[in-house]
C-alpha cells in the first residue's frame, strides 16, 4: 500500500453512494471526505484534493436552474481539471467531466437501464492498458450521452450508447456505467427512480435488474483495478506534496 490520499467526492442525491469505492478507500487506509452537493455542504479547496470522484444523479448538466449548486460545482471541476488532481467521473460525473473539458452533453437516443454489456475499445493507454476486460456486463442508468472530450480516447461502447467512458491524459476517466454498485445502492436507485422503469429496447424490468445482481462482485473487481491505477499515478503526480492527514 502506498501514500495516504485525501479522496474528496461529490454527491448529487443521498441514495447514489460511493459503493464498492467506500470498501476499497477503507481497506487501504485513506481519507474519504464528501461534498453532499444536495445538503449544501461546500465545495472542497482544491489545494486540498489528490483525488477527485464524482457520482452519478438524475439531473442533467444544464439544470443549473433548479439546482443551486450546479453552476460552482462545474467551475469547481474546470479548475481541478488543469490542476493535475486525479479525476473520477461516474454517471452524471462523467458527463460533467465531459462539460468541463469542452465535450457536448446531450440526450441519448434511447435511455439505457439496467444490464448491458459494454466492449471495450482497443489500445487503451497505459496506465489503464488491460484494467478494462474486452467485455463486461455492466449496470446502466442514463438518458443522456457526451461526446469524447479533444485529446481524450473512448474507452468502452454498448449497442445502445456508442460512448461509455473516456480517458483524458492519464489522470482523467469517465465512465457512463455503474462499476461501483453493491446490492444495496442497487435497491436504492430502483426505489427512487421506478417510475423510469417503462417499455423501451434498452430499459430492463425490475426483475431483471434484481436478478443481474450477480454481475455485482466483477464489476467491483474492475472498479478496484481502476482505483489501484489511480493510487499509484496520485502517487507519482505528487511525491511533493503533504499526503499526511
Amino acid at each position: 500500500s502506498g501514500a495516504h490520499m485525501n479522496i474528496h467526492w461529490l454527491q448529487h442525491v443521498p441514495f447514489e453512494g460511493l459503493g464498492s469505492i467506500g470498501f476499497w478507500a477503507e481497506k487501504k487506509g485513506h481519507t474519504l471526505i464528501a461534498t453532499r452537493l444536495w445538503a449544501g455542504d461546500e465545495l472542497p479547496d482544491p489545494e486540498d484534493v489528490h483525488m477527485l470522484i464524482i457520482m452519478g444523479g438524475p439531473m442533467g448538466v444544464s439544470d443549473d436552474q433548479a439546482f443551486s449548486w450546479l453552476a460552482a460545482e462545474k467551475q469547481l471541476l474546470c479548475r481541478l481539471v488543469d490542476s493535475g488532481c486525479a479525476l473520477l467521473g461516474i454517471c452524471l460525473g462523467a458527463q460533467l467531466l465531459a462539460d468541463a473539458l469542452g465535450a457536448k452533453v446531450y440526450r441519448n437516443r434511447e435511455k439505457e437501464i439496467g444490464w448491458f454489456p459494454v466492449v471495450s475499445a482497443d489500445g487503451i493507454p497505459s496506465p489503464f492498458a488491460g484494467v478494462f476486460p474486452d467485455t463486461l456486463d455492466v449496470f446502466h442508468w442514463h438518458g443522456d450521452t457526451f461526446d469524447i472530450p479533444a485529446g481524450g480516447m473512448r474507452i468502452a461502447s454498448s449497442r445502445g450508447c456508442c460512448n461509455q467512458g473516456f480517458i483524458v491524459g492519464d489522470r482523467i476517466l469517465g465512465l457512463q456505467y455503474h462499476l461501483e454498485m453493491t446490492p444495496s445502492g442497487l435497491s436504492s436507485i430502483i426505489a427512487h427512480c421506478r417510475d423510469e422503469l417503462v417499455d423501451g429496447e434498452w430499459i430492463q424490468r425490475e426483475e431483471e435488474i434484481v436478478q443481474g445482481s450477480g454481475c455485482l462482485a466483477t464489476n467491483n473487481l474492475v472498479m478496484e483495478q481502476i482505483l489501484d491505477t489511480f493510487e499509484r499515478l496520485v502517487q507519482k503526480i505528487r511525491p511533493d506534496r503533504d499526503t499526511t492527514a
